[in-house]
């Protein structure tokens, strides 16, 4: 092209022929020509050659004083991405005019903040456990962080308690063993302050179930004497817990990368992470605002006397012995341990079949001639079944 330009102005330089002759031969308009002619007299050849067409301003190009300000705030927050900082920067400084999220993330690539991460195929998560969250204190999630050593050598098991609606994160504890006798006062302590929530979302290991019937634990026992309903996952199945789980990998990439010195340091990290997490980091799912925004305390508060165990007068009612049986007809039943001391009661619904009950949650079906309690098949996750349920 830039030697086709040269052949033009040495064509036209000959003066065999006029600006508009010349023109016609190059298939150009003479505006063009005079052009390129200009061109070359003021640069030479290299002049020939085509320029940029980018424009000289550019309106919309962000400040340098606010490209600077979104590299100190992912300084303070370097587990932050765009979308969480871009919510963040509008909410402390509402006066300044900050970049979209897309440009944000542009400014972290270009000054090497961000890594991307790679693609892995991944399964659909179920989400129906999450339909039960309509509100504040619907669902409470709880589980323990899978556990690691300190620096010391110490075994840290962290135990984790969330609101599943406001993503709220109400307790982040380390326990001295992750046993019933260990959790328990923290869940107390969780309910005085928070107050109670309608269900508690775990899984099927200790202390929050066991194998004896309808799969309830020392811990989950007293939860239903409170009005709670535990509400487990299936085995295998945690992206039913899925936002709990979510929480989870934050908190490690943020406190246990590496682990700090003592359980004394990493608690301290704990607390940070919690407040720093309920009240400064925006949540996407929340439109941007942190789950502090979102929560408030339950209306449920934790009470001073915990109320018996009553069932209507139609029902059958054993009390459970200290090896974990109840007595019928001279044999005797199994229930489990859990409930040792504890009243059930027998709803009759058929010929030698009833369905048992501790309160409110059922425990499968006893069939007389088998001395024994059938669980229920295991119903999906998030579908409640209408039952008439005897009043908690």
């Amino acid at each position: 092209m830039v030697e086709e330009r040269f052949r033009f102005i040495q064509e036209y330089q000959s003066e065999e022929w006029c600006m508009a002759e010349v023109c016609r031969r190059f298939g150009i308009s003479r505006f063009t020509g005079y052009k390129w002619l200009r061109r070359y007299e003021e640069g030479g050849v290299q002049a020939l050659e085509d320029g940029s067409r980018a424009p000289h301003d550019h309106p919309n190009q962000v400040l340098e004083e606010v490209e600077d300000a979104v590299v100190r705030a992912r300084g303070q927050h370097p587990h932050w991405g765009a979308v969480k900082l871009c919510a963040w920067l509008k909410r402390n400084e509402p006066e300044i005019q900050w970049p979209v999220a897309s440009t944000i993330g542009e400014i972290l690539r270009r000054h090497g903040l961000t890594v991307p991460r790679k693609k892995r195929p991944r399964a659909t998560p179920n989400s129906q456990p999450l339909q039960h969250a309509t509100g504040a204190n619907a669902v409470w999630c709880a589980d323990f962080k899978g556990w690691f050593r300190c620096q010391d050598g110490s075994r840290c098991d962290p135990l984790t308690i969330s609101d599943a609606y406001s993503r709220f994160l109400l307790r982040c504890q380390v326990v001295k063993h992750p046993d019933g006798l260990h959790c328990k006062p923290l869940f107390e302590a969780t309910f005085r302050e928070f107050g109670l929530p309608e269900s508690l979302r775990i899984d099927n290991g200790a202390p929050f179930a066991s194998v004896g019937v309808g799969g309830l634990s020392e811990l989950s026992v007293w939860w239903i004497k409170l009005g709670i309903r535990p509400e487990r996952i299936e085995p295998g199945k945690p992206a039913q817990n899925g936002r709990h789980e979510r929480m989870h990998r934050t908190l490690k990439e943020e406190t246990a990368r590496p682990p700090r010195a003592n359980l004394r340091e990493q608690q301290k990290a704990f607390d940070e992470f919690r407040q720093e997490y309920n009240q400064e980091r925006p949540h996407e799912a929340l439109k941007g605002q942190t789950p502090a925004q979102c929560y408030q305390v339950s209306s449920r508060p934790y009470p001073s006397r915990i109320a018996a165990v009553e069932y209507p007068a139609d029902f059958v009612v054993r009390r459970v012995s200290k090896g974990g049986q109840i007595r019928w007809n001279c044999a005797r039943v199994f229930v489990g341990r859990a409930l040792v001391g504890e009243l059930i009661g027998f709803e009759p619904i058929a010929e030698g079949r009833w369905r048992v009950w501790f309160s409110f949650y059922e425990l499968g079906e006893f069939h007389e001639a088998e001395l024994a309690i059938r669980p229920h098949p295991p119903s999906r996750p998030g579908v409640e079944e209408v039952r008439d349920r005897p009043a908690a």
